[in-house]
């Protein structure tokens, strides 16, 4: 896979008070990626990124909520979720250095 396409996978970590609680727990961090994206993809994307081993990818793909404007119907888009099991003694950390 390019350096390039590895670069776009991953859009944004998810950071909420689940995915706070699985990082303590399990080493599993979340990320949105690209719909098309693979588990390989995602493996080498976060490995390269952040430098650390990966031992298991998970992905969930979201659908998009039915919403009303006023009297238009709209729909948000489909999107993809993937957790990541990092190995033993490896950490990702968002908030940078203190």
């Amino acid at each position: 896979m390019s350096q390039e396409r590895l670069m776009k996978v991953l859009l944004a970590p998810l950071v909420s008070e689940k995915t706070a609680r699985l990082a303590d727990t399990s080493r599993q961090y979340a990320f949105k990626v690209l719909p098309d994206a693979s588990k390989p993809e995602i493996r080498q994307a976060v490995e390269k990124l952040f430098e650390v081993k990966v031992t298991n990818v998970q992905v969930a793909r979201v659908k998009g909520k039915a919403k009303r404007f006023g009297q238009t119907l709209g729909r948000r888009s489909d999107w993809k979720k993937a957790y990541v099991t990092l190995a033993e003694g490896q950490d990702i950390d968002f908030m940078g250095a203190e």
